[in-house]
């Protein structure tokens, strides 16, 4: 919950407000690694989270003598998120201060914008002893860009374009995941500007086909059906947008009894799936940086449940 600090009073010249420290919470929000699936079924524009142990971690200090937001240097989303959040909640005439650290690497389908919106949010709410549900996070992200859904728990199916949770697919089974990032980057937000609509109804078979294997692998805990709904899904999104080396990212992953693979279907990561009780996942990312010498980054990753969460300061 929010923590509340009232200061004595300093000196002050007459008539000056005296700045007092409100509230401030902490939250982190995962990053992801692609998705599991992504397309047009029935007409409407969704995604299936992938979630992964790479946070942003969002810090808020709400302060009395407002109102404003400070913010990092090109945090200008975030600090929108911020001051969406507190007109929301009735609070516009107060002062925030963000803290962000964001390792998550921007453009390459890996959720960074919509890690520190969803924890800007969340974290705006706690320091003022609110909790802002999972579709209250994504409704104010969406107003300022399309947004990953990272904010809700467990996998789900989320309408990126409307902020819509469509269904809550539950937990994931026990899987590891080889990041590649093999370069470039897209914009995401120039991406969805884009009408795709027609690319993705024509590989609508096979992204069904994913989605069903994805829900069955998540209801029966098995890596092995969520690799291959995964695999279907990256194969099919070569249409939408292509990844030049995804032929041998899966030849790599059958040379290491890896589940499937899976991609930023509006990002350039690809990922290398396993399931975790073979524990292959440390000799796995030693044979990726290896067979990819020329990568710009290789990533070692577990696949968790979405979600934000306050931690400690």
């Amino acid at each position: 919950m929010a923590s509340s600090t009232d200061k004595p009073p300093e000196d002050s010249e007459e008539g000056e407000e005296v700045s007092r420290l409100l509230g401030s919470a902490t939250v982190r929000a995962p990053g992801v690694c692609g998705e599991l699936a992504q397309g047009v079924i029935e007409g409407i524009h969704f995604l299936v989270t992938c979630p992964v142990d790479f946070y942003s971690r969002v810090k808020v200090d709400i302060y009395s003598d407002g109102p404003g937001v400070e913010a990092p240097q090109d945090c200008d989303k975030a600090a929108a998120a911020v001051r969406r959040t507190l007109f929301q909640l009735k609070n516009a005439k107060v002062r925030a201060k963000l803290t962000i650290n964001n390792p998550i690497p921007r453009g390459k389908g890996m959720a960074s914008s919509s890690a520190d919106l969803a924890a800007a949010i969340a974290a705006t709410g706690l320091a003022l002893g609110e909790e802002i549900s999972p579709y209250q996070i994504a409704q104010i992200a969406l107003s300022i860009e399309p947004t990953d859904g990272i904010m809700i728990p467990g996998v789900a199916l989320f309408d990126h374009r409307a902020g819509i949770i469509r269904e809550s697919l539950g937990p994931p089974p026990p899987m590891e995941i080889v990041a590649l990032d093999l370069g470039g980057t897209v914009d995401t937000v120039q991406f969805n500007m884009v009408d795709r609509f027609q690319r993705w109804q024509s590989v609508d078979e096979q992204t069904g086909e994913a989605l069903r294997l994805l829900r069955r692998g998540i209801e029966e805990q098995d890596p092995e059906l969520v690799g291959r709904g995964a695999s279907i899904s990256a194969e099919a999104s070569q249409t939408v947008l292509a990844k030049p080396r995804l032929a041998e990212v899966k030849e790599f992953a059958e040379s290491v009894g890896a589940v499937g693979v899976n991609v930023g279907h509006s990002g350039t990561i690809m990922g290398v799936l396993l399931d975790a009780r073979e524990r292959r996942g440390k000799s796995t990312y030693h044979k990726a940086l290896s067979a990819f010498p020329d990568a710009e980054s290789v990533y070692h990753f577990r696949l968790l449940g979405g979600g934000v969460q306050q931690v400690d300061a």
